[in-house]
């Protein structure tokens, strides 16, 4: 872990970087040796400011709502970024989550410490019996969510710092 001193306490580094643009292309895409067989998507996106990000979309990609991807759609795309990649133009990441833009829902994805607040301090849950807790593949998660790494999709916060919420859905990304 990276951690970086912040006045009295040390931090952690966001392990997790955006990109909120639409779907140019989709193709199928191999990695190293293997056939293009389908099961790995090449997704060219074009952010707000007009530049081009390319995202490999594998099988353990999480996808919001299990919505189905396609050319024209405007999504957020979040990738790690204590990750490898490549020093091309344009740039190229392994895709962790992407959610589908939709008015009024908000989705975060960082690491939450045991007091339920995420890695830069921004966002504070306040978890009852009406969230919807569940693992990556949509199996209830029986555990505390708590210092893991997850996905938060909400509809309203607070305006206090940080700002809390209690969440419609809350994914945890078991490692």
């Amino acid at each position: 872990m990276d951690f970086r001193f912040n006045g009295m306490r040390p931090y952690r580094r966001n392990s997790f970087a955006s990109v909120t643009g639409m779907i140019v292309d989709m193709v199928p895409t191999k990695i190293g040796n293997r056939r293009a067989n389908g099961c790995m998507i090449f997704a060219t996106v074009e952010d707000t400011d007009g530049n081009t990000v390319n995202f490999i979309i594998t099988p353990s990609t999480y996808v919001v709502d299990f919505e189905t991807l396609s050319v024209g759609m405007n999504c957020i795309f979040f990738y790690r970024t204590d990750a490898p990649v490549p020093l091309i133009y344009p740039p190229q990441y392994n895709a962790v989550v992407i959610a589908q833009e939709k008015n009024g829902r908000m989705v975060d994805v960082s690491y939450y410490n045991t007091a339920l607040v995420n890695e830069d301090q921004t966002l504070q849950l306040n978890m009852d019996n009406t969230v919807n807790l569940r693992t990556t593949n949509n199996q209830y998660y029986q555990g505390s969510p708590a210092n893991h790494n997850l996905v938060v999709v909400y509809d309203t916060s607070t305006r206090s710092i940080p700002a809390q919420t209690t969440p419609r859905q809350v994914v945890v990304l078991c490692d």
